[in-house]
């Protein structure tokens, strides 16, 4: 275990719907700000929830220039800007010498179903000939990657996880399996998502799945609350550079943080639904603390999938106290969903990268909108204020549609060391 290779996070790059760079959505997490409004990307008047946390503002034509941005689905869109601002702030310079040896990994629940569901729309209404040429790679879920790697001309491994809304957590897991097996010393890895979209929208609704507290869109998202009824949609991406500890030495780059752990399992029970007590959640939890060689108490702070859903909540929360005991009523958890929304494939990466901000400011971002306690939901979720802690390792924790399950551990760049 202390032979292998230790992976660092040397970049980190989002779009979110509180800030469409790392500094801005952080800012807003620490004050507490939510992302959430009435829906303004379609008409949204007959939907039974109205509301979602969009990216605000977003111009793609100011970032790629309105002939590239055209070929681009929106979540490929977010994913590449999220990345370049990822690769600037990582100080890496992309050459004919090492770009053989620098890959991605970049994940998304539902890919290019805005795209998709438009060229339905042409198919019915203009008929077969009238289908953009570009329909095909801009739907496919890969395309963010295989774009940003035409793009910098890096060559080494490009997948795309798919595994809902765990997708963004198994990325940042896989991507630094990549960098241990010795096939890449710089992993481009993350998840992307636009899922603002009718048809995703009226999916989730039909599931009952999405909060319909739609005259409150700022109040709708409240994680572990006794009256959260659904979680909100959200959109955006996260990308955060991982590169060999040795790698990030040799270049004098900054450290932000250590992978220190990381597990995935599956429940096998329900394709929407949790297993009971969060069987499924204890697994992988403890299978990270086992892959990281460390002990439950070593964790001080867990950033929670924390939906906003009856049955998600809960049962996270019964995961948390089976694997941690009684000191789990000591570690802070928090869901920044409550400001964020459920970026589905994207989330695991915005949390990632909040953990990564924690553990570099030492500061805990809040669970907003938790007002009312839930008896079943009894763990101090840093209730609307965030708070200054002292932590070495962060616990972040996904969980997806088909039962998927991820946790990864971060530990401070003070522990980053040769």
């Amino acid at each position: 275990m202390q032979d292998r290779k230790r992976i660092v996070i040397t970049g980190l790059g989002c779009v979110s719907p509180v800030g469409k760079d790392v500094q801005l959505t952080w800012e807003n997490l620490v004050a507490g700000t939510s992302g959430a409004g009435p829906v303004t990307l379609f008409d949204a008047a007959d939907y039974k929830c109205r509301i979602a946390a969009e990216v605000k503002d977003w111009d793609p034509d100011a970032h790629f220039g309105r002939k590239e941005a055209r070929r681009m689905d929106r979540f490929t869109q977010f994913a590449m800007k999220a990345s370049l601002e990822a690769l600037e702030d990582s100080g890496l310079q992309i050459t004919d010498d090492n770009r053989h040896r620098i890959g991605a990994i970049i994940g998304s629940g539902i890919g290019g179903l805005g795209t998709i569901s438009e060229q339905m729309r042409v198919l019915h209404t203009e008929g077969p000939s009238r289908i953009s040429p570009f329909l095909i790679p801009m739907m496919l879920p890969d395309t963010a990657g295989g774009m940003l790697a035409i793009h910098l001309g890096i060559r080494a491994t490009n997948l795309a996880v798919i595994t809902a809304c765990a997708t963004g957590t198994n990325s940042l897991g896989e991507a630094a399996e990549v960098i241990r097996r010795g096939q890449a010393d710089v992993m481009f890895a993350g998840g992307a998502e636009a899922s603002v979209i009718p048809i995703a929208m009226a999916g989730m609704a039909s599931l009952t799945a999405l909060t319909t507290r739609n005259d409150e869109p700022t109040r709708a998202s409240r994680p572990f609350d006794l009256d959260r009824d659904g979680f909100l949609m959200g959109e955006g991406s996260a990308i955060l550079l991982l590169e060999s500890l040795e790698h990030a030495l040799a270049r004098d780059a900054k450290i932000y943080a250590e992978v220190v752990g990381y597990g995935s399992t599956n429940d096998a029970y329900h394709i929407t639904a949790p297993a009971e007590n969060g069987a499924g959640a204890v697994a992988c939890m403890l299978s990270a603390l086992e892959d990281g060689n460390l002990e439950p108490a070593e964790i001080g702070y867990i950033n929670a999938h924390g939906t906003s859903t009856q049955l998600n909540d809960k049962n996270e929360t019964a995961a948390i106290k089976t694997v941690f005991g009684e000191s789990a009523y000591s570690i802070p958890v928090s869901s920044t969903k409550s400001m964020t929304g459920h970026m589905l494939g994207a989330s695991g990466a915005i949390e990632a990268l909040v953990s990564v901000k924690a553990l570099q400011s030492q500061t805990l971002p809040p669970t907003i909108n938790y007002e009312t306690p839930d008896p079943e939901c009894d763990l101090d979720y840093v209730p609307n204020q965030s708070r200054p802690a002292r932590i070495k390792y962060v616990m972040s924790n996904s969980f997806g549609f088909g039962g998927h399950n991820a946790t990864i551990i971060l530990g401070r760049p003070a522990e980053a060391t040769a």
